[in-house]
């Protein structure tokens, strides 16, 4: 029996909202309403229509889009988690950043959100043992986006990374749930490790853009590290650090950073 995709939709409430939000731009955009029908209307899930626009995105000659749709069909079909985080992370996206109008602008045209999922997908061939197809994906993300995550790295859910150009994210480091994380940072080693190298950036964080964390050091939950700040040793918990290197500033800060997204940081006061 077929499943119509209204059907489908109206039990998921991302993708019900993404297939109306695509309806009305196909209409008010005649030029787009094929575009948004082959990407989005036409699918019946949201993981279909996913595996379907990063497949476009990530395959070419070296490995077909069509090969590469069934290799990301078979990571979602296998572990429901990663389509469970991808409704976190679109959420995430479409509440913390101003400039993102809809759930369908963040699915359609946001490389960060693209490299993230593919990353999972890369993650996913890592656990099983498939690290050449892994790394594959990994250098193509690399290429198309501008946004370098290895496989192995351990990425939560709700995660929103902005505008994402020059992202570096290692092979050890872990972010935790719920974290915002800004262009051009670095969650890098020291370059004199090996072994359990690379950061550990815990729930609720935000990092600014420019933000280098180095070595295996933890940012602890709902931390805030300023714009261009180097932090090479842990930061505690609901704390603000900046500068080069990081020095923390204030341990009374907001709330939940990586939510507000508020990146104003007061000077320490004059002692």
């Amino acid at each position: 029996m077929t499943v119509l995709p209204e059907k489908v939709a109206s039990c998921d409430p991302i993708w019900s909202a993404l297939r109306e939000q695509a309806r009305e731009l196909a209409q008010t955009e005649p030029a787009l309403a094929s575009y948004v029908h082959a990407l989005v209307i036409n699918h019946a899930r949201l993981e279909d229509a996913l595996s379907f626009i990063l497949a476009k995105k990530i395959g070419g000659d070296d490995m077909s889009p069509m090969l590469t749709r069934e290799i990301f069909e078979a990571a979602l079909r296998s572990d429901p988690e990663i389509g469970a985080a991808v409704r976190a992370d679109l959420s995430a996206t479409f509440e913390r950043d101003p400039a993102c109008h809809s759930y369908l602008q963040a699915f359609l045209y946001f490389k960060g959100f693209h490299a993230l999922q593919c990353h999972r997908m890369a993650h996913w061939l890592w656990i099983q043992k498939r690290a050449p197809l892994a790394y594959f994906i990994q250098s193509r993300v690399s290429e198309q986006f501008g946004v370098d995550i290895h496989p192995a790295a351990r990425i939560g859910r709700g995660i929103m990374i902005d505008h994402a150009t020059g992202v570096v994210i290692g092979e050890t480091a872990v972010v935790d749930d719920d974290v915002s994380i800004m262009h051009d940072v670095t969650l890098g080693g020291t370059g004199k490790e090996s072994g359990d190298r690379h950061p550990k950036i815990r729930r609720g964080v935000l990092l600014s853009m420019g933000v280098k964390v180095l070595g295996n050091i933890e940012v602890g939950e709902y931390s805030r590290i300023g714009a261009g700040s180097v932090v090479l040793k842990s930061v505690p918990p609901g704390c603000t650090a900046v500068g080069v290197p990081a020095a923390l500033v204030n341990c009374r800060g907001i709330e939940r950073p990586s939510q507000e997204m508020d990146q104003v940081i007061d000077p320490p006061p004059r002692t």
